[in-house]
């Protein structure tokens, strides 16, 4: 595959003058769309850069599970379309990755990392693929993820699949945690082994693989992005989102993934949620002027020294670029104690839903079929068990659906009103600032929005019960009320202009 791929830029290189094997590294979308319209560099050249990194590079990494066999041929397309009627967005012709719970209607599978999908093919795009491709992305191939987004056993490792096996996280390979679910996206987005990725969130599955591999993840307000053709967890907290090595990068995926993106129309319908067009817009290098910014200290108590050093740093940037510091900041609901009936009556329902929709001839269509398909094939299914499958496939049959709803009404309540919502008005505040993914939970029951931007790399860490260190990348995490992704992006690129903490790992 190398020899090919080596072959094909340099013989399609216009200016073999560039080192674009150098040049890609953390190349942003703006500056590949300026050099594709330069005509300086084609599509097919980027998916061939890509590939090439991939092929070099992730036989450690591990993040990508499948490519995309049609990748080049899509681009060579689109190469064409531009020559012929021009570009149709920042994303026209730019590879992505795409997490694996994510129905892909093309020769790609969707699997969420189960070897009991191993041969499901998605008969539609899911909603924001459809987005995606519409603007012009290509999809250049699956991430993998931890197995069903987690929800499969309590003991399996962050980033493992029974279909793929472990991601590692690039700055630490097998030393250094890698985080949630949509592990396999961050890992790569930060290898730079695609321009961007899409992974899903239920709670910290975004925000902690960005967190962990020095990427910018935005967990949207839940209902902003569609979910439809997405593997579900819990279906009220649920949603996708982009990672992205820039905070611009990951706006630009955002407006497209709604759908939202006809720049004469700045304001639509996404969802059943208003959203916004071109989330750019609201990039301002002196965004953190006068933003109020709350820490709730009592989170920060968690954190080892080197990471608490990293995040009173951050506080400091913040303050001296011009936000207002409210320090500390109480959340009432920190006492909650939080029901599991969510979990338990959404997740099996969610489950069978989806897989009664796959192909016959897949040996799995319930939780059920699920579970007895692992038990048979345990030598490669089960090396950490399936117990929280088999408990949700029995714990939740028998809750009302008043139960259920009362259940989700005070969940929702306590995270809001005894949360974000309260501390946002008590103190007049524009966002919350939490460290990495302390903050997802509560913004998950909630059902609000995230960022999580770098925030630099602690030298030093301690062991975690998994028997990894928490030193290496961690990021801060922005935090605020339903929709209210606009502020908290200006807030996010405002802290990035002014930290630019983000490295490159050094990959050999």
């Amino acid at each position: 595959m190398t020899e090919f791929i080596h072959n094909r830029i340099t013989s399609e290189d216009p200016h073999p003058q560039l080192n674009w094997q150098e040049w890609i590294i953390e190349a942003d979308i703006l500056s590949i769309q300026a050099e594709m319209t330069r005509g300086v560099l084609t599509a097919v050249q980027l998916v061939t850069l890509y590939l090439e990194r991939i092929n070099k590079y992730d036989t450690v990494i591990n993040s990508v599970l499948e490519l995309n066999p049609d990748a080049l041929d899509i681009a060579a397309a689109l190469d064409q379309e531009r020559l012929s009627s021009g570009a149709r967005s920042s994303l026209h012709g730019i590879p992505l990755l795409v997490k694996d719970n994510i129905d892909t209607a093309d020769k790609l599978h969707t699997s969420a990392g189960s070897v009991a999908l191993a041969d499901s093919f998605a008969s539609r795009d899911a909603e924001l693929i459809r987005h995606l491709r519409d603007a012009g992305a290509i999809v250049l191939g699956k991430a993998n993820m931890t197995e069903w987004a987690n929800f499969m056993a309590p003991g399996m490792w962050a980033g493992y699949s029974s279909r793929g096996g472990l991601v590692l996280n690039p700055y630490g390979p097998g030393e250094l945690f890698v985080g949630g679910s949509s592990s396999g996206s961050a890992a790569s987005v930060a290898a730079n082994l695609a321009a961007a990725a899409i992974g899903t969130e239920t709670s910290g599955s975004i925000i902690g693989p960005a967190s962990q591999n020095s990427v910018v993840g935005i967990k949207p307000t839940v209902g902003l992005v569609s979910m439809a053709g997405i593997i579900p967890g819990i279906g009220t907290q649920d949603t996708a989102g982009p990672l992205a090595r820039t905070v611009t990068d990951a706006a630009i995926l955002l407006g497209a993934m709604t759908g939202a993106h006809d720049p004469g129309q700045p304001e639509q319908e996404a969802s059943g949620s208003s959203a916004v067009a071109d989330y750019t817009v609201f990039l301002e290098v002196n965004g953190l002027h006068g933003k109020r910014i709350g820490i709730p200290r009592r989170v920060y108590q968690e954190l080892d020294k080197d990471v608490l050093a990293l995040m009173e740093e951050a506080i400091r940037l913040l303050a001296d670029n011009g936000a207002v510091i409210v320090d500390s900041v109480e959340l009432p609901c920190m006492e909650a104690d939080w029901s599991p009936v969510m979990l338990q009556y959404e997740f099996k329902r969610g489950i069978n839903q989806y897989l009664g929709r796959v192909a016959e001839s897949i040996p799995v269509h319930n939780l059920r079929e699920l579970i007895a398909y692992n038990a048979e094939h345990s030598s490669i299914a089960l090396k950490y068990g399936q117990g929280t499958l088999e408990w949700l496939e029995s714990s939740g049959d028998g809750i009302p659906e008043e139960e259920y709803l009362t259940a989700l009404h005070i969940s929702r309540q306590l995270a809001r009103n005894q949360g974000i919502d309260f501390a946002l008005r008590e103190h007049c505040l524009d966002a919350l600032m939490f460290p990495g993914f302390h903050g997802a939970d509560l913004a998950a029951r909630a059902g609000y929005p995230l960022i999580t931007v770098p925030a630099g790399y602690a030298a030093d860490g301690m062991i975690t019960p998994g028997g990894y260190t928490t030193k290496g990348p961690h990021g801060v995490t922005f935090s605020g009320t339903a929709y209210s992704e606009p502020a908290l992006l200006m807030i996010a690129y405002g802290f990035e202009q002014a930290a630019r903490r983000r490295t490159p790992p050094c990959l050999s």
